[in-house]
């Protein structure tokens, strides 16, 4: 079985218990400081992917 497969498969019985086990791990103090860091990478990533290189290989020609 691939990969799809096998998350297509999952049921909310199964969620609350992957849920239940991150909570048992990470504890209930951690998981939002993990979160807010998912989110912030997330975000830093998007704003990455939205700028354009380009302007700065024409700072790079000017400076020589």
């Amino acid at each position: 079985m691939n990969f799809l497969t096998i998350f297509l498969e999952l049921t909310g019985m199964h969620v609350l218990l992957i849920l239940g086990v991150a909570l048992l791990l990470f504890g209930g103090k951690k998981i939002p400081e993990l979160m807010k860091g998912l989110g912030a990478g997330v975000k830093e990533f998007k704003n990455a992917a939205k700028e354009d290189p380009t302007p700065a290989k024409k700072e790079e020609e000017t400076k020589e």
